[in-house]
């Protein structure tokens, strides 16, 4: 399927309606669960939002109600993640950091080791994190993503300030320390 270029373009990103993208990884595992849930809430008028999805390996999910992408080339992906008024994404780090740089409000379904999207649960902890700190919403179950939906456009995430710089003078010190 092309033509995203075409949906931002009618898209009214300062109206009423508003842009959701979702972005589910480069996993080369599904994560047909997220997708459902999306269907589910958009069928009982929840989301009643343009969504674009970056479906990678759950590209072969089939919906009447989004716009369904294998991949979205880099450059487009960050055009759309700049325009979108809700990033809706799986447990990944960098596309929850870059979303933050932008100041985006992201609710994330991390991929679990029970339902075989992922080979562990490193994604329940970076969301559980990203959530206790302020900067997300995260959500594990088809009542929680519907909670999180009612809640995202009120929802304010915390400022992301980078602690780069700190973490580097830690590493040069401990770095240090060896000679």
């Amino acid at each position: 399927m092309g033509g995203y270029a075409q949906v931002i373009s009618e898209s009214k990103i300062l109206g009423v309606d508003f842009l959701i993208l979702v972005a589910l990884g480069t996993q080369d595992k599904k994560f047909t669960r997220l997708l459902k849930m999306i269907d589910l809430e958009i069928d009982k008028k929840n989301i009643k939002d343009e969504v674009i999805v970056q479906a990678g390996a759950t590209s072969d999910y089939t919906s009447k109600n989004m716009k369904i992408f294998s991949i979205i080339p880099i450059d487009e992906f960050n055009d759309l993640l700049k325009k979108c008024d809700i990033l809706i994404t799986h447990g990944g780090v960098g596309t929850i950091m870059q979303a933050l740089k932008l100041g985006k409000k992201v609710i994330a379904i991390p991929r679990l080791k029970k339902y075989k999207e992922h080979t562990n649960d490193h994604q329940l902890q970076i969301t559980n994190k990203f959530t206790k700190d302020g900067y997300i919403l995260t959500c594990n179950s088809e009542e929680e993503f519907e909670n999180a939906l009612k809640k995202i456009k009120e929802f304010i995430p915390k400022e992301f300030i980078s602690n780069n710089k700190k973490f580097v003078s830690n590493l040069k010190s401990t770095i240090d320390s060896y000679k």
